[in-house]
């Protein structure tokens, strides 16, 4: 199989839902695309691999399998806090985006590289875990639960500082990860994170006592990236191209 194509795009600060609605039309083309593939062998052209990389101004989002209840804040209070709420369409529950996380979404043909949702899973948080790895910051999994934690295995001091929710249709994905970098963590008292009652959250900011170049986070994150799944090379888009 020859070498993906895969193009990356830095948003910078963009709307959940128009994000939302970038990934979803970028998405569903891919999809159409192996239809069409599977119609046409004839014709058939590997859809493209795009990587996004995205702040939200502050929002609160509820994934299929969560519950509002776990939105604490009543919603008609949301205006108070300059923040905004929506029920969407990627496994998980309640999480928090806002400036200083940095938010990825890959939205790749799994056909083209391995079809196991569980390792795509784990690859997305080895790549969290080794970039982590080179600020000094050291972190893992906790068993039976998805996103990158620090001191996971005390049940007393286990805090989150990467959250994980995807979709998934005809191994295309969508939806990622949001690791918090310099993240204003006060938001996160308004929501149960993730469903979870008993577990804190962090960020790399905490951690390290100091602000944290969420550039070089970014760059540092696609090289462990491209590594653990093969990427030989990927482009640059702007916004207008993937439009």
């Amino acid at each position: 199989m020859s070498e993906p194509k895969v193009y990356i795009t830095d948003l910078g600060l963009m709307d959940y839902k128009e994000a939302w609605d970038l990934q979803d039309a970028i998405f569903q083309k891919s999809i159409q695309q192996k239809l069409f593939n599977r119609d046409h062998p004839e014709k058939a052209v590997l859809p493209s691999n795009q990587l996004l990389f995205v702040e939200h101004p502050h929002v609160y989002t509820l994934g299929k399998s969560g519950s509002e209840e776990n939105l604490i804040i009543k919603q008609n209070e949301l205006f108070n806090i300059q923040a905004t709420y929506y029920k969407i369409n990627r496994g998980g529950d309640i999480t928090y985006h806002g400036p200083g996380q940095m938010v990825f979404y890959p939205i790749l043909d799994l056909d083209q590289f391995f079809t196991d949702i569980h390792l795509y899973l784990r690859y997305l948080e080895d790549a969290v875990i080794n970039t982590l790895a080179d600020y000094g910051i050291i972190s893992g999994r906790v068993e039976g639960l998805t996103g990158v934690w620090i001191d996971g295995e005390d049940s007393l001091k286990a805090r989150k500082i990467c959250a994980m929710g995807i979709r998934t249709s005809r191994w295309v994905t969508m939806h990622g990860i949001a690791l918090n970098v310099n993240t204003d963590l006060s938001y996160f008292a308004n929501i149960v994170p993730c469903g979870i009652t008993d577990k804190a959250v962090t960020s790399m900011q905490k951690e390290l006592g100091k602000e944290v170049n969420i550039k070089k986070v970014e760059k540092i994150f696609l090289s462990h990236f491209m590594k653990i799944f093969k990427i030989e090379h990927v482009s640059s888009k702007t916004l207008a191209e993937i439009l």
